[in-house]
């Protein structure tokens, strides 16, 4: 047996006990910055951080353990955590605390282990999260100006942190928890309000909320036009780079900022995300060990973002704008230490090695499936049971208070079109892809925000034209922040504007978790017709159920759903990403797993799944040899 795999094997018997937890009695706790002598102190003794980043949103929730016990055997003392405000607040004043949104019990399992804290709160997290964890509902007032002291946007905030920051307030380490320090708002230099009595605001709540004591700080890029607009004389100025930086100008950059205090680099990129269409993203292990020894030799703190990725589930993946829209993928594997289904790589093993030299360590495929067809548009009643909102013009989804997923538009043609004619869209108005049919049957193709804008259609006076609007994910990154959704423009057919629509705002999830199609299986049709269509079916697992990759052979695009959990999107033919993760802990032993999937533009003639034991990555369905078999 190789050397390597006896680490490997012995990481992960160590993550299967449990870790000391460290005792200190909370009256004599403290955390503190000390401008003397460049570092921290805990309980008045000098400290140092090595952290890495891990998403409990991105996490099911009986995975929490496993990966934080990994991230402590690796040599880790912290773990940052974002809080999304739009997990927790779906509708405004409804807050969701528990399951997998239970950031407490997350916090509190942390401790257990005993790992610290540092928490980014927010309300801006960017994270390549939908929106940047802002919620869609704030968009309801069209005119809002976000990240900025608009009072609407002020009010929203204020009333989210009156509800998150007194769960915090018991966990903070002066109080006898973990949490040591606490980010106000997110690389805020890189916004374009540059309005620093937002963040004045902001440090006045959250020192209300917090109390003096706790250690506040923010993040910005290692550039002086970024630490200009995104620091503030309260909040200690911390900075993020990748091991492409040179080590010594950027942490000169802080040093602009604050002359004394800790170094400190808050996201050291252990890899970066990837976009639908473009390539997997990958760093070397070895550039990143060599950046993280610069940077310990310096003395500093640095939390590795990301320690493990993990995956956007359901309609949480974000997109930034960067001259053009730029979907983020479901995968968030990141190419981090710890992959997408938790297992070390050998970059863990390289960090853990260098971790080792300044902080003291602790210690395949199942079965294809087959699955049956239901036409999207002849369940309408089932996925949008109120019905139709009707409207001379469409309707944008923050208009009908929807804020993920899917709505439908439907109008009639208002003539006979015997040649074919032009529907078109105004540039960027289709936010993100619409998919189109004529008479329910006739799939015509996709008009999409940053792409198509025509298509050439035909038919008879009275036809009926659907438009199925697809949100991807709301921009967390970039000036143009105020991203709704929807036909936020009307289609035109050779330029005369179509009017009287039907629009159904369409609650597939919601559908599935009551067990549809499973508990009332709609009627079988042909199947291999293009457009948008349901495949539903079971499976079973052997007598363990393992963590495991799903593959689309021949598929196109689309969503999934397993035991009425959404995996997320997936986009084969678009890449990098070939494969959905799978937790283990959503599948059933013992008993059949139902599983869904939504198919946007057409499915293979003969429709299956492949379950893998590993992720596929950067490559299109036509070069994967799996689609060969």
């Amino acid at each position: 047996i190789s050397p390597k795999f006896l680490s490997i094997h012995s990481l992960r018997a160590a993550a299967s006990t449990s870790a000391p937890v460290p005792q200190a009695a909370a009256s004599a706790r403290s955390f503190q910055i000390d401008f003397e002598r460049d570092c921290f102190r805990k309980d008045g003794a000098p400290f140092r951080y090595v952290s890495g980043s891990v998403h409990y949103a991105r996490v099911p929730r009986p995975a929490w353990r496993d990966r934080l016990l990994r991230l402590y055997m690796a040599g880790l003392n912290a773990v940052q955590v974002y809080v999304p405000w739009n997990y927790h607040e779906p509708q405004p004043g409804v807050y969701e605390f528990t399951g997998d949104r239970d950031v407490e019990a997350f916090l509190d399992l942390a401790a257990e282990l005993g790992l610290l804290v540092i928490l980014r709160p927010g309300p801006y997290i960017c994270a390549e999260w939908e929106m940047g964890g802002l919620p869609a509902w704030l968009l309801w007032k069209a005119d809002i100006i976000l990240r900025s002291s608009d009072p609407a946007y002020l009010a929203a905030v204020d009333a989210w942190l009156h509800v998150l920051l007194p769960k915090i307030k018991p966990r903070l380490y002066q109080h006898g928890g973990n949490i040591i320090s606490v980010q106000v708002e997110n690389e805020y230099g890189s916004y374009y309000a540059c309005d620093l009595s937002y963040l004045q605001h902001l440090l006045g709540t959250f020192r209300a909320l917090l109390g003096p004591e706790v250690l506040l700080f923010t993040t910005d890029g290692a550039q002086m036009e970024e630490l200009r607009c995104g620091t503030l004389q309260g909040l200690y100025a911390t900075i993020d780079f990748g091991p492409d930086s040179n080590v010594t100008e950027a942490f000169g950059a802080q040093r602009h900022i604050e002359p004394r205090g800790p170094l400190v680099n808050s996201e050291y990129y252990t890899g970066w995300l990837d976009y639908w269409g473009g390539p997997h993203a990958s760093t070397s292990a070895t550039l990143v060990a060599q950046g993280l020894t610069s940077m310990l030799q310096l003395g500093a703190n640095v939390n590795m973002y990301m320690f493990h990725g993990g995956t956007n589930f359901a309609y949480w993946s974000g997109a930034d704008f960067k001259d053009q829209y730029k979907p983020v993928t479901t995968s968030y594997d990141y190419d981090a230490p710890l992959s997408e289904a938790g297992d070390p790589t050998e970059k863990l093993f390289a960090i853990r090695t260098v971790i080792s030299k300044v902080l003291s360590l602790t210690g395949g495929g199942l079965p294809s499936l087959f699955l049956q067809y239901a036409d999207l548009l002849d369940v309408l009643d089932v996925l949008s049971p109120s019905g139709p909102i009707q409207s001379q013009f469409p309707l944008i989804f923050e208009a009908v208070k929807q804020a993920h997923g899917f709505m439908l538009y439907r109008t009639q043609l208002p003539r006979d079109i015997l040649t074919p004619a032009t529907l078109s869209a105004p540039p960027r108005s289709v936010c993100d892809r619409g998919y189109v049919m004529l008479q329910k049957v006739r799939y015509q193709g996709t008009l999409e925000r940053d792409g198509q804008t025509e298509l050439r259609v035909k038919g008879k006076a009275g036809d009926t034209l659907d438009v199925l609007l697809e949100n991807m994910g709301r921009i967390s990154f970039g000036a143009n922040f105020s991203d709704f959704k929807g036909l936020l423009g009307n289609l035109s057919l050779d330029s005369r504007p179509l009017s009287k629509w039907l629009i159904y705002p369409l609650a597939i999830d919601a559908a599935i978790q009551q067990g549809w199609p499973h508990a009332a299986l709609p009627k079988s049709s042909c199947r291999g017709r293009a457009g948008p269509a349901f495949y539903t079916g079971t499976f079973e697992t052997p007598d363990i159920a393992w963590d495991t990759f799903v593959k689309f052979p021949g598929w196109s695009k689309g969503q999934l759903w397993i035991n009425g959990f959404n995996l997320g999107r997936y986009w084969p033919h678009q890449g990098p990403q070939q494969t959905l993760f799978v937790p283990g802990s959503i599948l059933h032993v013992g008993c059949p797993n139902n599983i869904t999937v939504l198919e946007l533009e057409g499915a293979p003639p003969n429709p299956f799944l492949l379950f893998l034991d590993q992720p596929l990555f950067n490559r299109t369905l036509s070069h994967s040899p799996l689609d060969k078999e």
